[in-house]
């Protein structure tokens, strides 16, 4: 049985059995009020009964093989337990218990030991709180949760039990149908579970709280098959500073990461990245209902300038459009709002025409008519059950009614998540309208959805992450020259030079014709500059033999080279390995002040030439490409052939590229050159 079916059989069961005493007992007592109508078997043997139920002495007792067990038992015991149950040729099991891999090394060897003990068995856990199904009414889960039954929803896939408990207790409308804890990892990783889950037709979304992945090219292809199958992902990272990314590590052993990369890696996949639990939620509850969108244009109603101002600022923040309305509906909305009303968008209405529904349900109409990809009506409500909200529900049925006639995407927000009551979410969604809750979340959900549709459309393009390759600790720098040769045969522009030692200096240079650059070349000298081996602009013999004799006292190889410029621009292009992503590349504004200027993005491997392009389009050094305040052009496509080249490089050298540096790739109005340049290799190859 593949490691997914038995993945289905264990979140979906007709038989469940617990093994343990308190925590096995509140599992018992979760199933039943979750209503789970399949058998329920307990086993202690020094309890005569759990939560009312009996028990037996050991897994030979039961009446069968459980599709799904929860184990709450010490480590050492949790691992029999699984021995025996795999033995019986059992499907699948939660292991409860802490103090595995999330501990150090002793602990870690007990997981190797689980893997082991549970062979084909799918596990979910250890250190987990287990999951709850709230589609067919299953809660292996031993606490209090805040969910319900629904019919269709999102997956919550957390590696934090008590997240897990807190995104139950929600109250923001979002219809959740699984929640699973899933701990260590020690069996299943992330993907293995998305992949589960989009096999199920309910499931409308999956959200995610990661503080480390343990295999990106896995995760990276299931987060494709969830673009194809055109269910988002939402993800919630913790780790992004350096202290959360220590506590990280204490909590379940997982590997933090460098945060740009998770960006990186995101970005590439069309996975919403989310910083907050707030907009954790509520981009969850949009993609849920809503769904993806085909742009990033928006439309905004509110009877007040300030909401309307607040959309607007928010919306420019995030890069959303807010294009003006036709001309028709600006003529048709001023004869219904009055001459006091200042139509564009964000449109502020006003009060003239609140509690009116046919001029709302017309004007609302007419800005749906402009065929924005979503269009928000702010709204807030007042408080409690026994306030008179009919002018609220007047608003909400013109909207329907716009709606149902424009067949346009609309939902209601309120300008704080507080202010929208649960009867009024209750109300909003049964009518089929999304209670979002917060203008800048509501916002960035739209953005969120904006991005990921593009996503969808694209992911015949989007190839996996490359597989990360381990090389030996042994290593080898070459030098400036071997480096730029190497490049050179992988197609980057490289300056005429001549390796050549200290009597040869002049002579190389007169033969290449100046000016020219003299460096000392020395495999140990990565900085030259500081080392004052780089001697720049020298038109003459004179000047070569100068630097040359400055030089003499501290190397005895020197490479000559033709001066390069002038550059409207100096790049950064570096190769680095991640213990997590292996092999990434990172671009940036370079030349002498690049840790100064920080002015960065990173990019996974293998990498298309659009991602370049795009990533390039982010960088401050992007401005003086495209020719700033009218000065000269850099030759844009030369630089994505030079950045291509150096990827190529590092992919056809995976097994044994620790870095690779080329600070400055000098951009001129013709070319895109590799002014200098470092490679470190592994000196054999180490295959993971």
């Amino acid at each position: 049985m593949s490691k997914q079916t038995a993945l289905e059989r264990l979140l979906r069961p007709k038989t469940v059995a617990v093994f343990g005493g308190d925590s096995a007992a509140e599992v018992v007592r979760q199933c039943k009020a979750i209503g789970f109508d399949g058998d329920i078997w307990a086993v202690n043997p020094k309890r005569k009964e759990l939560a009312g139920m009996a028990c037996v002495a050991s897994l030979d007792d039961l009446p069968g093989v459980p599709d799904a067990s929860f184990i709450a038992a010490p480590p050492q015991a949790s691992l029999q337990i699984i021995r025996d149950l795999a033995a019986k040729g059992a499907t699948g099991a939660v292991c409860f218990a802490a103090g595995f891999a999330e501990t150090g090394a002793q602990g870690a060897e007990l997981q190797q030991q689980l893997r082991e003990a549970a062979g084909d068995m799918a596990i979910i856990g250890p250190n987990c709180h287990g999951y709850l199904n709230y589609l067919d009414g299953v809660a292996l889960w031993p606490d209090e949760h805040g969910g319900q039954r629904t019919d269709q929803g999102v997956a919550i896939i957390t590696q934090s039990g008590n997240i897990g408990i807190n995104l139950t207790m929600q109250r923001r409308g979002l219809d959740v149908a699984y929640v699973i804890s899933i701990g260590n990892n020690s069996m299943l990783h992330m993907h293995e579970y998305i992949d589960t889950l989009l096999n199920d037709s309910r499931v409308t979304a999956i959200g995610l709280y990661i503080e480390g992945l343990q295999d990106v090219t896995g995760f990276s292809g299931a987060a494709i098959r969830a673009m194809q199958k055109g269910v988002p992902i939402v993800a919630l990272k913790s780790g992004r500073s350096s202290r959360g990314a220590e506590i990280t590590m204490s909590h379940t052993g997982s590997l933090a990461g460098s945060d740009q990369l998770y960006a990186a890696l995101f970005a590439r996949l069309g996975i919403a990245r989310c910083n907050t639990v707030s907009q954790f939620l509520e981009t969850l509850k949009f993609l849920s209902v809503v769904g993806a969108l085909p742009d990033n244009t928006i439309g905004s109603m509110s009877c007040s300038g300030g909401e309307a101002a607040i959309v607007a600022d928010n919306a420019e923040l995030l890069g959303l459009e807010t294009p003006t309305f036709t001309d028709r509906s600006v003529k048709k909305l001023q004869a219904l709002l009055g001459p006091n009303v200042d139509v564009s968008n964000p449109l502020d209405y006003h009060l003239y025409v609140w509690g009116d529904y046919d001029k709302l349900s017309a004007s609302y109409a007419e800005v749906l008519g402009n065929e924005f990809a979503c269009t928000l009506l702010v709204l807030d409500y007042p408080p409690g059950d026994d306030n008179d909200d009919e002018k609220w529900q007047i608003a909400e049925r013109a909207l329907l009614a716009a709606v149902a006639k424009t067949h346009q995407r609309a939902v209601i927000v309120s300008s704080l998540p507080e202010t929208m009551p649960e009867k009024v979410r209750d109300r909003l969604k049964t009518a089929g309208i999304t209670p979002m809750q917060g203008i800048e979340d509501c916002l960035l959900a739209i953005r969120a959805a904006a991005q990921i549709g593009a996503a969808q459309r694209n992911v015949a393009n989007i190839r996996p992450v490359a597989a990360r390759t381990r090389v030996p600790g042994d290593s080898t720098i070459l030098d400036e020259w071997d480096s730029k040769q190497a490049l050179a045969r992988s197609g980057v522009s490289i300056p005429d030079g001549k390796v050549c030692n200290q009597d040869e200096t002049v002579t190389c240079a007169n033969s290449l014709g100046y000016p020219v650059v003299l460096k000392a070349l020395s495999a140990q000298l990565a900085h030259k500059s500081e080392a004052g081996g780089v001697a720049v602009g020298l038109r003459d013999a004179v000047a070569v033999q100068k630097a040359t004799d400055r030089m003499a006292a501290d190397f005895d190889r020197f490479l000559v080279e033709q001066m390069i410029g002038p550059g409207v621009a100096e790049l950064i292009v570096g190769v680095s390995r991640d213990d997590t992503f292996g092999l990434t590349l990172l671009l940036g504004t370079g030349g002498t002040l690049v840790e100064l200027l920080d002015d960065t993005v990173s990019l996974l491997l293998p990498v298309r030439r659009d991602e370049i392009r795009t990533g390039l389009a982010s960088l401050k050094a992007s401005t003086l490409i495209h020719g700033y305040r009218g000065g000269p052009a850099g030759d844009l496509e030369a630089v994505l052939d030079a950045i291509e080249a150096i990827a190529r490089y590092a992919e056809a050298n995976s097994d044994t590229l620790i870095e690779l540096d080329v600070n400055p790739l000098i951009v001129t109005p013709e070319d895109a050159v590799a002014a200098d340049a470092l490679i470190r290799i592994g000196t054999h190859d180490l295959k993971e």
